[in-house]
This record gives C-alpha cells, sequence and structure tokens, in this order.
C-alpha cells in the first residue's frame, strides 16, 4: 500500500509541510525532510521551484526564485534525495508545475519518484481531464499518487470527477487567494470546509492555503483530515536555523 494511504488511514489529524527544494540554501534539502519528520511532521511535500509559478504568493515565490538562483533543478533534488528512504519513512510528494516535469519526460520523472520512493505528486497546472486521459496509466504504472486541488469556486460536478479518479487525497485550498498564511478562518471559509465535508466524498480532504499556526490548524482540521502548511514554514527557515524545526512543529501542534 502506497505510504499515503496507509498514513491517511491513522486516526489522528494530519499536519503536512511544503518546503521549496533548495532552499534557505541548496544543500538543505535532505536536512530538512530528517528534521521534519523527526519533529512529528505526517507527510512531506518538497516544492520543486519553476521560474513562473502562477499559485505561489510572494513567500514561496521568493523561496523559488532563491532556490533556482542556488542552484536547484529536478535533476539536482533527484541526487539529493536518492537515498531519503534509508533515514525517512513517513509520505514524501513532489509539488511542481507540469513544464519541469515534461521537460523532463513525464515516464522518466515517474519512474525515478518510483526509484526514490516518492509517494505521489501535486501538479497544480495540471488540468485533471489531460491527466485522466493522457497520463494516469503512468502515473498508477509506478506506483504514484496523483493529488488534485479543489477550490471554493470548484462546481459540485468537478469535485465528484476529480473524487472518482483519485485514490489519494484531495487537496481542499482554503481561498480563492494565492498562497500565504492569514491570522484566521472566517464564516465563509467555515461554511466551504463543511460544505466539502458533508459529500462524504471517498478521498479525505486535506486543507491548504492560509494556515499558520495552531489556530487556523486547529479550525481547517475540525472539518478536513488534516493541513498543510507552507508559506509559515517558509518564513520560519527564513529567520531560523534548520535545527529549530522541532520548535515550529510543535507551535503548530499545541
Amino acid at each position: 500500500m502506497n505510504r499515503i494511504n496507509q498514513k491517511l488511514q491513522e486516526s489522528k489529524k494530519l499536519l503536512s509541510i511544503y518546503f521549496t527544494a533548495g532552499f534557505p540554501s541548496l544543500n538543505d534539502t535532505a536536512t530538512i525532510i530528517q528534521n521534519l519528520e523527526k519533529s512529528g511532521v505526517d507527510m512531506i511535500e518538497i516544492g520543486l521551484p519553476f521560474s513562473d509559478p502562477l499559485a505561489d504568493g510572494p513567500t514561496i515565490q521568493a523561496s523559488s526564485t532563491q532556490a533556482l538562483k542556488n542552484g536547484m533543478t529536478t535533476e539536482v533534488l533527484f541526487n539529493q534525495i536518492k537515498d531519503i528512504r534509508k533515514s525517512v519513512s513517513i509520505p514524501l510528494v513532489i509539488m511542481g508545475y507540469f513544464n519541469p516535469m515534461l521537460q523532463y519526460g513525464i515516464e522518466a520523472f515517474c519512474k525515478k519518484c518510483q526509484e526514490i520512493g516518492i509517494d505521489g505528486l501535486i501538479i497544480p497546472d495540471l488540468p485533471v481531464d489531460v491527466y485522466n486521459e493522457q497520463y494516469k496509466a503512468t502515473f498508477e504504472k509506478y506506483g504514484l499518487i496523483n493529488v488534485f486541488l479543489i477550490t471554493p469556486q470548484t462546481s459540485m460536478e468537478r469535485i465528484h470527477f476529480i473524487d472518482s479518479i483519485s485514490n489519494g487525497f484531495i487537496y481542499m485550498v482554503s481561498s480563492a487567494s494565492v498562497t500565504g498564511s492569514q491570522s484566521g478562518f472566517g464564516d465563509e471559509n467555515t461554511t466551504y470546509f463543511k460544505r466539502i465535508a458533508d459529500m462524504n466524498l471517498k478521498n479525505p480532504q486535506i486543507i491548504g492555503f492560509g494556515i499558520s499556526d495552531n489556530k487556523t490548524f486547529t479550525q481547517a482540521t475540525e472539518h478536513a483530515k488534516g493541513a498543510i502548511i507552507g508559506s509559515a514554514f517558509i518564513k520560519f527557515l527564513t529567520n531560523n536555523s534548520i535545527s529549530d524545526i522541532n520548535k515550529f512543529v510543535k507551535d503548530i501542534k499545541n
């Protein structure tokens, strides 16, 4: 069974952390992953930086720019994490845009992910229909879960279609804006979280965008299986040492 599916079967609420590979320094990637697992994170999203990140807010955009300047590429990332399964057992997901994967070659990319022990991919700009028609068989051949995003604007019909072709979790974007932390979720967000929960989809939902502290993590996980933190963690890495990651995670959970 895929590690993502195993993790989703656990009875607790899940904390997933996103970070940009190659940030703050080029060779920090594996150390950050190891420290996050030791700190009790349930799942990690490794961001593959791209020069034109449409959905990313300013914090993640800046980290991508820095990572690219540092020399991060798809090949460099694969080399950095080729032995990661010797020290890390939690689910690892690569999140990135479709262009670098296409340039690498979809089959070659998926094969490499399987060899390394990557469990899934999140590709915000790969349309669901295109994936279903052209790439689903390849992803499944290499045991990769493809995670799709929904937003408050996604139609019920579309959500049901995404649910029908998914086999992991659905990434629920908390609001219509780009990534970035906020101070709390209002009634509109909560209504949306509850509306999706009430649909009783076969795939659990994990909420991302706008989660930065214990308050927003608790609000998000009231109606969902887990929550994803990205921008707040990138900001933390900007101002703190990697060795302090445990403190960041502790503050979220307690």
